[in-house]
């Protein structure tokens, strides 16, 4: 435990015995739904440029192919968000970070409405993701460690589905928006709606109890407990204490010691697979289905369809994870996963069926990378967990900027829909082989801190 020195008749509160024995359900719904929220208009923004894409070439007269640096752009400043802002909010908190970044985004998105060529529509899909990309990692970090161990993973998966919802939800609003207002309209909702959510985390959001401690903030975590639980008894001589050890080195090189390496290094893998296929099926496949004889806002649901997929997928492999572990729920839905997506082009003049296997699709491949984000968010310790989380997403979003520009050329290449969803279904062929060497690098590293994979 860290803390400072204590007279031998102090009241010594440690953090981890006050989460596990307070029941203040009113304090935990209300971290959930904030940090929820935020995932919520994370996943709205970030997939608008994928539901207005089909309006923006119509509008303005451009090639499809035209709109992929669109899409790299934002994953592009999504993943130096991750790198970057993930890593400050290891030094300075989740909550400063939560919140600027939240503001900054949704300043980025009011501004896109006024502009009117592709490069300018770059460079401000760019901005925007630099806010976009640390919210994920940091919320996810935030509410884990408001958990005990034994509700940490499900309670991370559950406040990641946000993310999905957000984007599923994306679907139907802009679905109804755009014909109505025009595309722009999207825009205006994703900047309004965090504008609102940044001002009420600034009067209710908390900051992590455990980082303030091992950053030598007692007196913050103090206050924090004191509301979370009412009843303890503080006074001029309590000392607040936790289980965890502080570490002074940089982050990121912190990921690879103490026989961390193997594992950070298959994360980052899994992610990169799995992003390319999540984020090339997300701003793809509206324009695919347009492209394969649907109206646009049929091809609109088509897309709406996946990230429902991911939102039921979320909410199960969580409960899933509970009873049979990390490394055999992944495996299986990696595998599922490449055999949906394969299946896309084939079934794709069959509305019912494209409709399911999109559906397993989204549930699979949407739904399994909050799985890989809570995998890293418990593997890591406090000192590390958002940069653990914010680099396994950051380096995935690698794949995420690859995945839309290679989409792209292969469409203007006129690749068959079925060869191009036989390709797309590679990289998360590759993700499934990959849990099995996770299997691998858990067994040699067992501690009790990392996360029960075998």
């Amino acid at each position: 435990m860290r803390a400072e020195p204590a007279p031998a008749n102090a009241n010594v509160i440690e953090v981890e015995r006050v989460l596990a024995e307070t029941r203040h359900p009113a304090f935990q719904f209300m971290l959930l739904a904030l940090c929820g929220l935020c995932l919520v208009i994370d996943g709205f923004d970030a997939q608008a440029m994928g539901y207005v894409a089909p309006s923006v070439i119509g509008e303005w007269h451009v090639s499809k192919a035209a709109l992929g640096p669109v899409f790299s752009a934002s994953l592009l400043g999504m993943l130096l968000g991750a790198l970057g802002l993930s890593v400050l909010a290891d030094r300075i908190g989740r909550r400063p970070v939560l919140i600027g970044a939240t503001f900054f985004f949704a300043l980025s998105m009011l501004a896109t409405p006024f502009v009117s060529t592709i490069p300018a529509l770059i460079a401000l899909r760019f901005v925007t993701g630099l806010g976009l990309g640390c919210i994920m990692p940091n919320a996810m970090a935030l509410v884990g460690e408001f958990s005990t161990p034994a509700h940490r993973v499900k309670r991370m998966m559950l406040v990641s589905c946000g993310f999905t919802v957000g984007a599923a939800l994306g679907g139907f609003i802009s679905a109804a928006l755009i014909p109505a207002y025009g595309w722009r309209a999207v825009f205006w909702v994703g900047g309004v709606v965090p504008l609102l959510l940044a001002v009420a985390m600034l009067a209710l959001l908390p900051e992590s109890l455990q980082f303030l401690v091992l950053k030598g903030r007692s007196d913050r975590a103090l206050r924090w407990l004191a509301r979370f639980n009412p009843h303890l008894r503080i006074d001029a001589d309590t000392r607040v204490v936790v289980r965890e050890k502080g570490n002074d080195g940089a982050p990121v090189a912190e990921l690879f010691r103490a026989g961390r390496a193997p594992v950070t290094l298959i994360l980052w893998a899994i992610s990169f697979m799995n992003l390319i296929d999540l984020y090339f099926l997300s701003n793809w496949l509206p324009t695919v289905m347009r492209d394969a004889g649907y109206s646009p806002s049929t091809a609109v649901i088509v897309g709406t369809v996946l990230q429902t997929g991911g939102v039921v997928g979320t909410l199960l492999l969580g409960w899933f994870i509970e009873r049979f572990g990390f490394v055999r729920v992944l495996f299986v839905c990696f595998a599922g996963a490449a055999l949906a997506v394969g299946t896309i082009g084939t079934v794709a003049h069959v509305l019912p069926w494209l409709l399911l296997v999109v559906f397993a699709g989204g549930f699979c491949v949407v739904g399994g990378q909050p799985a890989v984000n809570a995998l890293a968010g418990h593997f890591y310790p406090t000192t590390l967990r958002s940069t653990g989380i914010g680099w396994s997403l950051g380096i995935g979003r690698i794949g995420s900027v690859i995945g839309p520009l290679v989409g792209g050329q292969l469409i203007a290449l006129n690749w068959s829909n079925e060869s191009l969803f036989h390709a797309a279904a590679v990289p998360v062929l590759c993700s499934a082989l990959l849990v099995v060497a996770l299997a691998a690098a858990t067994r040699q590293r067992s501690r009790p801190s990392e996360p029960q994979t075998a």
